[in-house]
């Protein structure tokens, strides 16, 4: 039996980025808004500067299976509790460009997305003023746009100043990364203060996370956030309609939250997990899976770390948690002789801090006992990093879907089924072997790299203009259900070689305003 609660107008599944800003515009323009959030409460006082304390953020619900011939690591990438990933997101935001949004049409390889870049390019433009980006478009030659970025870039240490030798040795141009991370006072939020703790969520508020941007405007415009509550499914009517959302709260107790319209934000694993848990006589494979592709081409960036030891102090524990300094000259050409498809790019000196998986120690997991402590005498302020994030394309057989394990209500946990593309590893060689030569270019004295690794979470739900080969329409809309609108990188159809926090905003934005402006495309 379930209680049954008042109607609201809107329902958002998810407190992370996309929740948050959509709450913050359909509150602040009159809508009734209620978010569920399955983990805590987090406030800003809560973020604590230390890597045990920050593994806290990461994510804490029913475990993720995981299969496939390159299993992917789901915790680390996704977040638990108010804020979601981009709590303890790095706030490297670079646009996506015109190329990105159009693989199939230019090169005849992997998905259009519905629209193109001068689409998004005005929401890119809003979220940038709104929200604070620092960056410096004259070092940027590979930026879609010459607009300006709000902020000056963000201070630079003697790590990137030094790596950076080995690019400009090869003729490659470097720029600041633009990042949402403030180098002055913006939007009444203070100037960082280059700690290297973005990792642990900022607890300054320098780096923009929900909790310090969109967050407070949905509360100050009377949305209401529940943290503990855990969805279950979308509750449908006998015609098969969506009419709300069916939830156990924090004590365990079954609750349905009627809606008239209904937005999942629980980022792109718990989207369709839901939605393939909400099964009907009219939708036997679940919510929005007409064409058989809920929770299908799911993919990631793979994602290489170059390092070089280097015989002098590099300052490498001070700076930002993304590296401070990009390159994405040339790498960024999708074709190239006899190379594989596909863009990467450099990040130039992430700060380092002793352990966890982006410390210092775990660069050398081969060393243990007096190995390592010699290691570590040396590494910790001679070691430097190199980052490349590696382009993927969506392939069929890498899925989101529900395994037979249910947890503690019932519900089926997700299975992450993934591979990487010959293609892809090839690529990720590339940017190998590149980075290995800058590195040592810049002159380090001994040079290895890590594994094959993967990050972001993308696809699942794509969009598209075809209801027989996507999942929602442009605005992230079920074809089968108008009124269930589904948010973040799930919708991506594509990802090239950047990080889509920045993206995942623009879309909100820009879908939110729709849902005001045409309200009635909107209903069920």
């Amino acid at each position: 039996m379930k209680d049954t609660l008042r109607k609201v107008q809107v329902v958002i599944v998810g407190a992370g980025p996309a929740g948050c800003l959509f709450a913050a515009t359909l509150a602040g323009a009159g809508r009734e808004v209620v978010v569920y959030e399955a983990g805590p409460p987090w406030r800003l006082d809560d973020l604590v500067s230390s890597q045990i304390w920050a593994r806290r953020l990461k994510w804490g619900g029913a475990p993720v299976q995981r299969a496939g011939t390159h299993p992917f690591g789901h915790n680390y990438a996704t977040g638990w509790g108010l804020g979601g990933a981009a709590l303890h997101h790095y706030a490297g935001w670079p646009r996506l460009r015109p190329e990105d949004f159009e693989l199939q049409s230019r090169y005849g390889r992997g998905i259009d997305w519905p629209f193109g870049y001068e689409e998004l390019r005005p929401w890119y433009a809003r979220i940038e003023r709104e929200v604070g980006v620092a960056g410096d478009v004259a070092s940027e030659p590979w930026r879609p746009d010459p607009e300006p970025y709000p902020m000056a870039p963000v201070q630079t240490f003697r790590q990137a100043r030094v790596i950076a030798r080995g690019f400009e040795a090869q003729g490659l141009r470097v720029g600041p990364t633009p990042v949402a991370i403030n180098s002055a006072p913006y939007a009444g939020r203070p100037a960082c203060i280059y700690d290297g703790w973005c990792d642990a969520g900022c607890p300054t508020g320098a780096l923009a996370n929900p909790l310090v941007t969109y967050q407070p405007r949905a509360i100050a415009a009377g949305a209401r956030f529940a943290s503990g509550h855990q969805i279950t499914r979308i509750a449908l009517d006998a015609r098969g309609r969506a009419t709300g959302v069916e939830l156990r709260d924090a004590a365990g107790n079954a609750r349905l939250q009627p809606a008239e319209v209904i937005v999942l934000a629980a980022a792109a694993v718990q989207n369709p997990r839901i939605l393939l848990n909400s099964t009907h006589a009219l939708h036997p494979g679940g919510l929005g899976n007409g064409s058989g592709l809920l929770g299908r081409r799911f993919f990631s960036h793979t994602v290489l770390n170059v390092y070089g030891l280097f015989d002098e102090d590099l300052e490498n524990h001070m700076g930002l948690t993304v590296p401070s300094v990009s390159c994405a000259d040339g790498t960024y050409d999708k074709q190239r002789d006899g190379g594989p498809f596909g863009s990467y790019g450099f990040g130039i000196a992430p700060a380092l801090k002793p352990n966890d998986l982006l410390g210092i120690a775990i660069s050398r997991a081969d060393l243990f006992g007096a190995g390592l402590h010699a290691f570590m005498k040396r590494a910790a302020r001679g070691l430097g990093s190199i980052v490349s994030l590696c382009e993927t394309l969506p392939e069929h057989d890498n899925r989101i879907e529900l395994a037979s394990q249910t947890d503690r209500h019932g519900m089926p946990l997700a299975r992450i089924v993934n591979g990487f593309s010959d293609e892809s590893i090839a690529l990720w060689n590339r940017a190998r072997e590149h980075g290995t030569a800058l590195m040592r270019a810049a002159g380090a004295d001994e040079v290895w790299h890590g594994p094959l690794l993967g990050a972001h979470l993308l696809g699942g739900t794509l969009m598209g203009r075809d209801p027989a080969a996507s999942v929602t329409n442009a605005w992230g809309q079920l074809y089968e259900a108008p009124n269930v609108v589904v948010a973040g990188s799930g919708l991506f159809p594509s990802c090239g070689a950047m990080s889509p926090t920045f993206t995942i905003h623009a879309l909100a934005l820009r879908t939110a305003e729709r849902m005001l402006s045409h309200a009635a495309e909107f209903t069920a």
